[in-house]
């Protein structure tokens, strides 16, 4: 409905108390170096730099507080990138999303997160991991300290593990028939109640040999 749609439509005309702004291309180019890593900069540097998704680099970098500790993180697990942003996406985002601030706090620094990470699989269980996770957020306390107090170490005594495996297969005739029958889905049944005969605490890659093994051996 209108037909005004150029500057020169509406009859503009310079004032002549506002003196010409000539800006220098010396003056751009060091503003320009000065300016901080833009958000969409940052997120394809971590595809690249990382080799993380797409997704995942944007739900990092959605805040600089949420990028700055997953890049530090990183710097210090020396691992693979991806577990630490899967780590960052499910539990520190859980944490993130039950603070009242705006502003993304967080109470446990980079290295107690780098700590956790790389005792999974050697100290404690990715299943204790979170739980230890928990306690962190919520004391501030080292990885290493809450295991410790929790007695949440992980079970890689090949000797005790084996007696737990036994008893189970004891406990599950059928679920052993089954194995025999050519259903090795059955395994994960066997592993899971190892688990939670153990709270949890089980090495899984000593449970799998111990349960082959001994399966082996019942064959």
């Amino acid at each position: 409905m209108r037909s005004k749609e150029q500057a020169h439509d509406y009859r503009y005309f310079p004032d002549p108390d506002l003196l010409p702004l000539r800006v220098s291309p010396q003056l751009v180019e060091k503003v320009r170096k000065e300016l901080p890593e833009l958000p969409m900069q940052k997120k394809e540097r971590f595809v690249k730099e990382f080799g993380i998704p797409v997704y995942d680099a944007g739900v990092l970098t959605a805040s600089k507080e949420t990028a700055f500790f997953f890049e530090e993180t990183v710097n210090r697990f020396k691992g693979d990138p991806k577990v630490v942003s899967n780590f960052i996406m499910t539990n520190v985002m859980r944490g993130l999303k039950d603070q009242e601030e705006k502003t993304p706090s967080f109470p446990i620094t980079p290295q107690q997160m780098a700590d956790l990470l790389s005792h999974i699989g050697t100290t404690i269980s990715g299943t204790m991991a979170k739980t230890v996770f928990e306690e962190m957020w919520a004391t501030g306390k080292d990885p290493l300290t809450i295991v410790e107090e929790k007695g949440l170490a992980q079970v890689s005594d090949a000797s005790e593990l084996a007696e737990i495996v036994r008893q189970v297969l004891d406990d599950n005739p059928s679920e052993v028939a089954k194995y025999f029958k050519g259903k090795t889905a059955v395994l994960g049944f066997f592993v899971g109640q190892v688990m939670k005969a153990t709270k949890g605490k089980a090495n899984p890659s000593v449970v799998n040999q111990i349960l082959a093994e001994e399966l082996k051996r019942r064959g």
